[in-house]
């Protein structure tokens, strides 16, 4: 266990939970359930179980450190790896990779975002340890697929052979980005899909030659830094590393072009919460199918199948709303029709072009 790491990326900005998630406060430190836990929290405490406390490090934007302490103030400062702008994940993933191999170059290390839901922890546990121990074996790189319970359109999907390197591990065919609905029902129907979850698991020493062979350049960026990781001269290297990186997420840059890649399927009840459609389909509901958090003071007349999420001060009177998302935070009201949530990107640049910064 004690060349077991866990690396937790909580950067971005999660403009999709608009005006709950807001720039200065995104959607990984908000307890958007109402579970008495913010996202980060939950995904921290899930990878107690799996590693040390000492081996779980926080990749996140400059801006959120101090954010990252308060809601983990456990974590010590090099545990938090603070990114000076947004590059996406294979950079993320370079720096993580190569401060953690000159602590332990026998490292094993699992990749998760910060902002997932996992409603089976006990199975998430097994499936991450087995992954681990299969990564620390062999030169492999890994990742968890969802076995899929609908043709979702909002997932990425991942395509498997019978080919396995070990036990339920399948060798990886193709990855496909959100499909159309008509390729998701193939890919569901044929059984030989999962969803692909981003969660990753790999040696060090294999993801760091991934990246020789596939990002040589960034991965230069980052082994220049090598003499400095865990001392006090890696902030200001990766302050001034980042700028030279390409914008570029890690499924892209490595995971799709390498030959390695397996994919374990696995179902431990998993949602990414990218939309609020996602976040209704996981709440209580009540008998007519309104969601609503906290439910103290909101009183629904004629309505159905609403998703409100209010301050708990604030009394809500809704009348005649069916299938709507209701949202108010931050000196700012959102009624969206939940299938027109997928506009709520575009109304969020909008709001910025019109009044800046102010409500974003």
């Amino acid at each position: 266990m004690k060349n077991f790491y866990a690396v937790i990326m909580a950067g971005g900005i999660g403009s999709r939970f608009w005006p709950v998630s807001r720039t200065a406060h995104p959607k990984q430190f908000i307890d958007i359930l109402g579970t008495g836990k913010t996202l980060i929290q939950q995904t921290y405490q899930r990878f107690l179980k799996i590693v040390p406390p000492e081996n779980i490090y926080i990749v996140t934007n400059n801006n959120y450190t101090q954010l990252v302490k308060e809601q983990i103030p456990e974590l010590a400062d090099e545990q938090i790896l603070a990114e000076p702008v947004m590059r996406n994940t294979a950079p993320c993933v370079a720096y993580a990779s190569h401060k953690i191999a000159m602590l332990n170059p026998d490292a094993a290390i699992v990749v998760s975002p910060a902002d997932h839901l996992i409603l089976d922890t006990d199975e998430f546990v097994r499936n991450i340890n087995y992954s681990l121990d299969a990564a620390s074996r062999m030169s492999c790189l890994i990742t968890l697929g969802i076995k899929p319970s609908r043709p979702d359109t909002g997932y990425g999907y991942v395509q498997f052979t019978s080919q396995k390197l070990e036990g339920d591990l399948h060798k990886v065919k193709t990855f496909t980005e959100k499909p159309n609905l008509e390729l998701a029902k193939t890919f569901v129907q044929s059984g030989e899909f999962l969803w692909n979850a981003g969660i990753f698991v790999w040696s060090a020493a294999s993801i760091i030659s991934a990246f020789e062979q596939h990002l040589p350049e960034m991965n230069d960026v980052f082994k220049e830094g090598d003499n400095k990781y865990n001392t006090d001269a890696e902030r200001p290297f990766i302050q001034h590393a980042y700028y030279q990186c390409t914008n570029i997420s890690i499924d892209y840059g490595i995971m799709e072009k390498a030959s390695n890649v397996y994919v374990l399927p696995t179902d431990f009840g998993w949602s990414d919460l990218g939309t609020w459609a996602s976040v209704y389909q996981l709440s209580e509901k009540d008998y007519l199918g309104n969601a609503v958090i906290p439910s103290d003071r909101v009183i629904m007349y004629d309505s159905a199948n609403c998703m409100v999420n209010v301050p708990a001060e604030k009394l809500v009177i809704l009348q005649g709303l069916d299938d709507y998302i209701v949202v108010e935070s931050n000196n700012t009201l959102l009624i969206c029709q939940k299938s027109q949530e997928q506009k709520v990107k575009q109304i969020v640049a909008d709001v910025k072009s019109i009044y800046g910064q102010e409500y974003i």
